[in-house]
């Protein structure tokens, strides 16, 4: 049993260093796609199309509709907090918060797959 365990956490601790190597290595949309999946698309569709597994978590490519988009950087650095219990209390680093808001915007900025030609 301690073998098994033992072997999973090298296992996990391995794909965290080749995932943070990979975000280390990649644009700050790509950065911002890998964040907004690990931390939002729980409540939030965080794609180009789809519904939000949270009927009232808005769709991150809708999010440029309601409100500027440079609004939410200071609410991510210092912790959003929302009316609504359901919504986590997130705080990240400024590096995390320019990838977050460039994946945000680039998908008012996309068309989405199905309709493209």
């Amino acid at each position: 049993m301690r073998i098994r365990t033992f072997a999973g956490c090298v296992g996990l601790g391995a794909l965290t260093l080749h995932a943070a190597h990979v975000l280390a290595q990649s644009s700050p949309s790509a950065q911002g796609e890998a964040i907004a999946h690990k931390f939002c698309a729980r409540c939030h569709a965080v794609g180009e199309t789809g519904a939000s597994p949270m009927r009232l978590a808005p769709p991150f490519r809708d999010l440029s509709k309601r409100y500027p988009i440079e609004n939410l950087e200071e609410a991510l650095g210092e912790g959003i907090v929302v009316g609504h219990p359901a919504m986590p209390r997130f705080t990240f680093e400024p590096r995390e918060i320019n990838a977050l808001l460039t994946y945000i915007s680039s998908l008012k900025n996309r068309e989405p797959a199905d309709r493209q030609k």
